[in-house]
């Protein structure tokens, strides 16, 4: 019993003046809104069970409206449920594409978007070419500054690449030093000038690693395809191209 005086508001209070009850009203809130939520529900969906043919107002029982409250609960929860896995499962596929080292796609989503292109050159006759680059020095990088500062100059890399060339192009990492770009709707004198404008850009952008500043440089080799490539020959054609490139500028120094 109480003590005279005491305040209403007090009792069952514990010494530190704490509630008990208090856990047990605070876990009971979350389901009175979910009773509420699938209520309004239902009472949404029972509405119009009157206009089922055969079903009068008066016909639809307490048991019939709880009944549908349930399914219409469920529902939402089902559309939930799949909301959040189309969610996850872009999140993989996006996982599964892009390249575990670089912010470009991986090989393997590289070759499919380039099968895509050719498919849509021959489709269309619409030009397209690959630009295939080789990181120079990349052995004396890893020798001088540590393997760490060798991954650094990839990612750096594939940032220019990514940060240079349009949404409608793809990036991607070929394997080891080597990057491929896609220029979709390019003819072979445009994707040489494309080519090259992405090769001074990495060139004018050196790595800073701790308290060095590492020049970065890469060969580059363009191959402009039609319907009738393979991707796999498109990009040996560009990789031949670029080895092309490379011996000539050993032999003129440049």
């Amino acid at each position: 019993m109480p003590r005279r005086g005491s305040n209403p508001a007090e009792i069952g209070a514990d010494k530190n003046g704490a509630d008990p009850n208090a856990d047990k009203i605070a876990a009971a809130k979350p389901r009175r809104r979910q009773s509420r939520a699938a209520a309004e529900a239902g009472a949404r969906d029972t509405a119009g069970l009157s206009a089922i043919p055969g079903i009068s107002e008066p016909g639809v029982t307490p048991e019939l409206r709880h009944a549908v409250a349930g399914l219409a609960a469920e529902r939402d929860r089902l559309r939930e449920e799949l909301a959040k896995a189309r969610t996850r499962i872009a999140s993989l596929e996006r996982l599964a594409d892009e390249d575990s080292l670089t912010p470009v796609a991986n090989r393997r989503a590289f070759v499919r978007q380039l099968t895509r292109m050719i498919a849509f050159t021959h489709r269309y006759g619409v030009p397209a070419s690959v630009v295939y680059f080789d990181v120079n020095n990349m052995k004396q990088i890893n020798d001088s500054h540590g393997h760490p500062a060798g991954d650094a100059a990839l990612r750096h890399i594939a940032t220019v690449l990514r940060d240079n060339i349009r949404s409608s192009d793809i990036a991607g990492r070929l394997g080891g030093d080597e990057f491929g770009v896609i220029l979709a709707q390019t003819d072979e004198e445009q994707a040489h000038q494309k080519a090259a404008a992405l090769a001074e850009a990495i060139a004018e952008r050196p790595l800073r690693w701790n308290d060095f500043t590492i020049p970065v440089t890469a060969a580059y080799g363009v191959h402009a395809f039609s319907g009738s490539d393979d991707p796999q020959q498109a990009i040996e054609a560009a990789d031949r191209a670029m080895y092309q490139q490379k011996r000539a500028a050993s032999q003129t120094g440049a």
